[in-house]
């Protein structure tokens, strides 16, 4: 590195959060979003040896786009994260199926008070006597009008004991 980069690094170490911030909109050509000095001091001793060194290739960039197509918007520039927000957001995962509970058509058979209980799962709830409730709690209710944790009553989990 160069003295005269240096010398710039240790000028920004010194400023206050008002003069990096207005350092960072001369850099950056807009203003921060952070209060946070250690942040925008790093951020603008990386820019100005950018400015002074270049930057990464465009090599260097087609590959890290070629790895995260997604990108990584931590590791962005302000000028670049400007550039994605105009690009389409990534579709969201849905996930179909809670992992915790039993998949649908799986009969459940209790024994409850010398009477033997059927639950059905269904796609959205659980029969019970021909009545749908919406959770396994809800079904422990209709069964003994008292409040029951569901997975425990219907024999799916385990009572955690304190040691």
């Amino acid at each position: 590195m160069g003295d005269s980069m240096l010398r710039e690094i240790q000028r920004l170490r010194g400023m206050t959060v008002g003069e990096l911030q207005a350092e960072w909109q001369r850099l950056y050509g807009e203003p921060s979003r952070s209060r946070n000095r250690d942040f925008l001091w790093r951020r603008l001793a990386w820019r100005v040896q950018e400015l002074a060194h270049g930057g990464i290739s465009n090599r260097a960039r087609t590959r890290i786009e070629e790895l995260a197509p997604a990108g990584f918007e931590r590791a962005r520039t302000p000028n670049m994260a400007r550039a994605a927000a105009t690009e389409p957001p990534a579709p969201k995962v849905v996930r179909l199926h809670d992992p915790r509970r039993p998949t649908p058509g799986t009969v459940i058979v209790r024994e409850y008070r010398g009477r033997q209980i059927r639950l059905t799962v269904l796609d959205a709830g659980f029969e019970l006597d021909g009545v749908v409730h919406a959770s396994l709690s809800e079904a422990a209710r209709a069964v003994t009008g008292a409040r029951w944790n569901g997975p425990l009553f219907w024999g799916l989990a385990q009572r955690k004991r304190k040691s």
